[in-house]
């Protein structure tokens, strides 16, 4: 692995980041090294939040902000719907909520839903 902080390395390194990290996408055969590695390591992102692509493309991907959204969930008390996730999405994201779940806290939860309400920010 060249120098990362060489701009043009870096660049190359996050558009493969970028293009791994979408399933329908392949890597070319003539990409450079900076590319082809990172292609490989948003690649292992995109099964590590998902499952191997080899199982099949599910309808709906979780991303980092996905997970954030079940955390914060889980850290408000409020019930989350993980329909068309598939199963092992699901043990993902319930790890991530759980963690949220454990950090519970019914008067911040409440103090803060009563800034949004106020700010006209509904909650279902």
């Amino acid at each position: 692995m060249k120098n990362i902080f060489n701009p043009v390395y870096r660049q190359d390194y996050l558009d493969g980041y970028a293009s791994g990290l979408n399933p329908y996408i392949n890597i070319v055969g003539d990409a450079n090294e900076a590319f082809a590695f990172g292609f490989e390591q948003g690649r292992q992102e995109y099964e590590r939040l998902n499952g191997k692509i080899a199982h099949g493309i599910p309808k709906l991907i979780v991303t980092n902000k996905v997970l954030d959204d079940f955390l914060l969930a889980g850290m408000l008390g409020m019930d989350i719907d993980a329909d068309d996730y598939t199963a092992f999405q699901i043990d993902v994201i319930q790890k991530w909520y759980q963690s949220g779940v454990e950090k519970y806290n019914p008067n911040q939860s409440s103090y803060l839903l009563g800034i949004l309400e106020e700010n006209g920010i509904d909650i279902l």
